[in-house]
């Protein structure tokens, strides 16, 4: 990994952080207040609305986008909209199918999309017009 792309990933990881407080507080919540049965969509809903903290802070941040924010955020929620069928989907089968405990599975799955989205932040969303990497 270049020292830019290090200190890129490093800083996505940070902001990542902020969304992913934002999905563990609302899977917390699901899960306390509707039972374990309630884990997917608790991790689905809180996906989505940290997903809304980070495309800000990483568009600002993490990436200093040039791109407009029509196409950047199109892009950037498009992105995260397949994330989010990997999360719920990977929550979903690990804890109903396979019956791990909800947090283990949401840090596996977390873990899976950290990588998932910064690739495509970095190589898709963000990416500087007239860019060839």
């Amino acid at each position: 990994m270049s020292h830019s792309l290090h200190h890129q990933f490093l800083r996505f990881a940070a902001v990542g952080a902020s969304g992913t407080l934002v999905q563990y507080a609302v899977l917390w919540t699901g899960v306390t207040v509707f039972g374990v049965d309630a884990a997917a969509a608790a991790s689905g809903l809180g996906y989505i609305l940290g997903s809304v903290v980070n495309y800000v802070l990483n568009y600002f941040f993490t990436f200093k986008s040039d791109k407009g924010h029509g196409e950047a955020a199109a892009k950037y929620f498009s992105l995260l909209a397949v994330g989010w069928c990997i999360n719920t989907g990977l929550m979903w089968f690990f804890v109903h199918e396979q019956g791990w405990h909800v947090w283990l599975a949401q840090v596996l799955a977390t873990g899976i999309g950290l990588v998932w989205n910064f690739a495509g932040s970095r190589w898709w969303a963000f990416k500087p017009a007239g860019t060839a990497k």
